[in-house]
C-alpha cells in the first residue's frame, strides 16, 4: 500500500488543487479512507478561513456582565454549560477578561471571594487572522478562547480552539451539546457582497428561507445540503461552491458522505436587475 501511496505523490503536484487530485486518487485505491481523507482537506483548508469566517457572532457570545451579583449570572453559566465566559463591565466592547467556570465554586466556599479576582487575561485577535496561525498560538500559549475584534478595536465575536479543530476532525460533541435548530443558522459578519451566514447541512429549507430571505423550494429537499449537493450532481468537497438565484454557497466541512457545514453568502443583484432571492 505504501509503494502505491507513494507512486501517487511522485508525480510532485504543481498547486493545491493537483495535491487535492492526488489524495482523491488514493482514496478512490482504498490507500486513504474517507474519515483520513475529510481531515487532510481539513487541514489544507484551516489555512484559508480567517476567524471571522468560524467565530460565534458578538451578539451570540455568552457573557457574564460584572456589574450583576453572581445569582443573577450563575443561572446562565449553569444552562450554557461553557468551561469559559468571556467577562464585560457594561459593553461588550469592555471585556475584562476570561472567567473559568470552575473557579465559580470558589464562590460558595469563600463569600469575601471577588469575581474579579478570579479573571484571567484575555487574548485579542483581528478578523483577519488565519486558523492555522490562530491553531499554533492557540497551542503555544496554552489558550482555549480568543476575542476577535474588528478593525476599529470592538468585540465582533469569539473563538475557541474547539472551533478550528472542528474544521480538521469535524464536530466535537460532549454532554452538552444538543442539536438545536437555533443553532443550525448563526449569522455572521457582511462579507463583500452582502450578508452571510454559517449553515449546517442538516437545516431545513423552510428555517433557511425564513433566516436568509430567501424562498426554496422543499419539494424535492428536506435540507439545505440535499439542495446544495443536487446543484453538484455528487457529494460536494470543501472549499468548493456554488450560485444558486443569487446566494453563495460554500463548503466548510464535508466528508465522503455529505456535505456538513456551509458558508452561505447574498451576492449583489446584476446592474439593472432586483431579482427575488432564492426564488427557485
Amino acid at each position: 500500500m505504501l509503494e502505491r501511496l507513494a507512486a501517487l505523490l511522485l508525480r510532485v503536484p504543481e498547486d493545491r488543487e493537483q495535491l487535492l487530485a492526488v489524495l482523491r486518487q488514493a482514496h478512490e485505491r482504498a490507500l486513504l479512507d474517507a474519515e483520513a481523507l475529510s481531515m487532510i482537506e481539513g487541514v489544507l483548508q484551516v489555512s484559508e478561513l480567517a476567524a471571522r469566517d468560524i467565530m460565534v457572532p458578538r451578539a451570540q457570545m455568552d457573557v457574564i456582565d460584572i456589574g450583576q451579583p453572581p445569582e443573577v449570572f450563575l443561572p446562565r453559566v449553569i444552562e450554557t454549560a461553557h468551561s469559559r465566559f468571556p467577562v464585560v463591565e457594561g459593553d461588550r466592547d469592555n471585556v475584562l477578561g476570561i472567567l473559568h467556570a470552575k473557579e465559580l465554586l470558589r464562590l460558595y466556599t469563600d463569600e469575601r471571594v471577588d469575581v474579579r479576582d478570579l479573571l484571567r487575561p484575555a487574548v485579542f485577535i483581528p478578523e483577519s487572522k488565519r486558523l492555522n496561525v490562530l491553531l499554533r498560538d492557540f497551542r503555544g500559549n496554552r489558550v482555549h478562547l480568543a476575542i476577535v475584534v474588528d478593525e476599529y478595536g470592538g468585540t465582533a465575536g469569539l473563538i475557541t480552539i474547539e472551533d478550528v479543530l472542528e474544521q480538521i476532525v469535524g464536530d466535537i460533541e460532549d454532554e452538552f451539546d444538543f442539536d438545536e435548530e437555533s443553532d443550525h443558522i448563526v449569522p455572521l459578519e457582511p462579507g463583500e457582497h452582502g450578508a452571510r451566514f454559517r449553515v449546517r447541512a442538516i437545516a431545513g429549507i423552510r428555517q433557511f428561507n425564513e433566516a436568509v430571505g430567501t424562498h426554496f423550494s422543499d419539494e424535492e429537499f428536506d435540507t439545505v445540503g440535499g439542495l446544495v449537493t443536487e446543484q453538484f450532481g455528487r457529494v460536494p468537497r470543501r472549499g468548493e461552491q456554488v450560485e444558486l438565484d443569487g446566494i453563495r454557497f460554500e463548503v466548510l466541512r464535508a466528508d465522503a458522505r455529505q456535505a456538513q457545514l456551509l458558508l452561505v453568502e447574498r451576492l449583489p443583484a446584476p446592474p439593472g436587475e432586483e431579482p427575488e432571492p432564492g426564488a427557485h
